[in-house]
């Protein structure tokens, strides 16, 4: 049985070069490009062209940060527990994007690039707000909790979409789906920034598998950003004081 040979298209070394997809890191790279369009290339193999760095810098920027979320929360009180592992307090807000939060970009992709290619787009829609209705499933990429009627983060990829050429077919299904189910449902359910994300980023022909790493990416630098903060104010103890009092409160003292 043959066996198959070890490598890796991405990176290599020598005694005194470091090569990224075939860039001289030192000479080519650091310096002169920044970190998004680096994450670009490792991604599809090529610097991207102007309007894909200003696209994709822009997804990557859009959920650097956003509050005392859980990530953010697990991140401080890992921290709290383990103040010498910087690592494993970011690892842990990391591992809280799931499907809830910023892991439907990946959910909302999916929808969007096995949607039928062609076909009347309002009725593509329509077919998928009806299917995850009737499996009481939620659509992913649309409606928040605080943004409404519409979540400046997605207004904003939006019009820069336009303006960069990626404001094409799956753009426009993610805004007729958002349409649909706030039509259906009664209630305001705005296209919101993963649903943004998931449609630009398959514009840009990213394969739905991987941008969940998207807002991985951009987390991880906001996540980095908390535990300086909580380094130098810390509210962890407090989080975890307030919880133990809320947890240990005896209720059952006026039962008979």
């Amino acid at each position: 049985m043959s066996r198959k040979k070890i490598s890796s298209r991405l990176g290599r070394s020598t005694t005194d070069q470091v090569f990224v997809r075939g860039h001289d890191l030192a000479e080519d790279l650091i310096g002169k490009v920044s970190l998004g369009d680096v994450a670009f290339l490792e991604l599809k193999g090529r610097l991207p062209s102007k309007q894909e760095s200003v696209m994709f810098n822009a997804l990557v920027v859009t959920l650097v940060e956003h509050g005392l979320t859980p990530s953010t929360i697990a991140a401080r009180l890992t921290y709290f527990g383990a103040p010498e592992a910087l690592q494993a307090a970011v690892a842990a807000g990391l591992l809280g994007m799931g499907d809830r939060f910023g892991g439907s970009i990946e959910q909302a992709a999916r929808t969007l690039q096995e949607a039928p290619p062609d076909g009347e787009l309002r009725g593509i829609a329509r077919q998928i707000v009806a299917s995850h209705r009737a499996g009481k499933q939620v659509i992913p990429g649309i409606g928040h909790p605080v943004h409404k009627p519409a979540d400046p983060r997605a207004t904003r990829l939006f019009v820069l979409a336009a303006e960069n050429g990626f404001s094409g077919r799956h753009v426009q299904l993610m805004e007729l789906i958002a349409d649909e189910a706030t039509s259906v449902y009664g209630r305001d359910l705005p296209v919101n920034a993963t649903g943004a994300i998931a449609a630009i980023a398959t514009e840009m022909e990213f394969p739905w598998r991987i941008t969940r790493g998207l807002a991985v990416m951009g987390r991880a630098i906001g996540l980095v950003a908390h535990l300086q903060e909580e380094m130098d104010d810390p509210m962890a103890a407090e989080i975890w004081s307030r919880t133990e009092a809320d947890a240990s409160t005896d209720t059952g003292k006026q039962r008979d």
